[in-house]
């Protein structure tokens, strides 16, 4: 048993990636619930927000996501059907002064209390439990840990960058743990931050509805992103790939340097590496919560993923370039219950928004390089249509 999860012997009674990808939930299908790994892009992509839609498409395309739902829009417009609640939060927003940044910030935990105090529909809470209860047999783990996780419609709009506004809950376990947070992810859409923002931009507030997704949990020993192309200069033969030790809160804090390498998309090799000092990392502890804790001194300065998980991380990345028809943004970890060879698990993958946006120039015809044109065919991703 491990010593991060004392309770669960994740290496034993879960089945690895592969096996979760072979075979599917037995959870129902419902109008407040969609199963990743039986997402219908044309059906259920407007319900769903991007981020849900992206782990939707890319467990449809058999590459290694750990298995969950979505909480559709669906399920959240039932709780506007409250109108005390609907006039209570149009009061509060009417009120708001955008030019004082600390009473909105009142205003808005104001907001998110009172969406939290409405009772969720008897429906809904029937449907979110019977999947949770679905996604814990499927795993085989009573009281499964999962992650709940906001997923916006507005993540889908192409000009505004709604991305990490909202509420993400790591290592909630228990049905009703599970509905608490999915109701809080909601509230999560009248953040501070995420009111000034619709207003800058000219949103309506009810223009954005809110799905959740909740996902089977993974403890990692490192994780990080890879971009399918060099994103200091575009150099689409290249992986880049950004590592650290644990959760990626660090990297996202800038708390934490991360590793970076390079690799190359034709030869499969690491042709560029910078070891940082990682200080810190973000661990799950034996109670079930994220710790930011010290690294020790032997790790501090080693390297946070072997060659071989860099290859492989590579490989998973350009395979979502290849599915997705465009340079991508990935998201991913090292699962440290998984075995060696199939640990590596994707969590997000979305178009990369610099250079893939810019022309690229192509090889003269009668450049007399025959192996640059053989090149530009390898490294070119294949298109596919939506």
């Amino acid at each position: 048993m491990c010593e991060a999860c004392p309770v669960i012997d994740w290496a034993e009674e879960l089945p690895t990636v592969r096996s979760f990808t072979a075979r599917k939930v037995a959870g129902n299908m419902t109008d407040h619930i969609v199963w990743f790994d039986r997402y219908d892009r044309e059906l259920h992509k407007p319900f769903v927000g991007g981020k849900n839609a992206s782990l939707g498409e890319m467990m449809m395309a058999e590459l290694p996501v750990p298995p969950g739902f979505a909480v559709t829009t669906n399920a959240y417009e039932v709780m506007w059907g409250d109108p005390g609640l609907v006039e209570d939060i149009n009061e509060m927003l009417r009120g708001i002064d955008h030019d004082d940044y600390a009473a909105n910030q009142v205003t808005a935990d104001r907001i998110r209390a009172r969406i939290e105090s409405v009772p969720m529909d008897e429906t809904v809470v029937a449907d979110i439990t019977e999947a949770y209860g679905a996604l814990c047999e499927h795993c085989g783990v009573e009281n499964l840990p999962v992650a709940v996780r906001s997923s916006a419609t507005a993540e889908d709009l192409p000009d505004a960058s709604f991305a990490g506004q909202q509420d993400t809950y790591l290592w909630i376990q228990g049905a009703d743990a599970v509905v608490d947070h999915v109701r809080q992810c909601w509230s999560s859409l009248f953040t501070d931050r995420a009111i000034a923002y619709r207003h800058s931009m000219g949103y309506l507030h009810d223009s954005i509805a809110m799905s959740v997704g909740v996902q089977k949990m993974i403890d990692p020993i490192a994780s990080g992103v890879a971009f399918t192309l060099n994103p200091t200069n575009g150099d689409r033969s290249q992986i880049a790939i950004d590592a650290s030790w644990g959760l990626g809160e660090a990297v996202v804090s800038g708390e934490v340097t991360p590793d970076n390498f390079l690799v190359d998309k034709v030869l499969r090799e690491v042709v560029k590496r910078e070891i940082s000092d990682k200080a810190i990392e973000y661990r799950l502890t034996e109670a079930g919560t994220v710790d930011k804790v010290e690294i020790e001194a032997e790790r501090r300065n080693s390297t946070s993923v072997t060659d071989e998980q860099l290859i492989g991380i590579a490989m998973l990345a350009r395979r979502s370039e290849k599915h997705y028809g465009c340079p991508q943004d990935v998201e991913w970890a090292v699962d440290r219950h998984l075995p060696e060879g199939e640990n590596i698990v994707m969590l997000q993958s979305r178009p990369e928004t610099v250079w893939s946006q810019k022309a690229v120039s192509p090889i003269q015809k009668n450049s007399g390089d025959p192996v640059a044109s053989i090149v530009s065919t390898l490294v070119s991703p294949l298109h596919t249509k939506k």
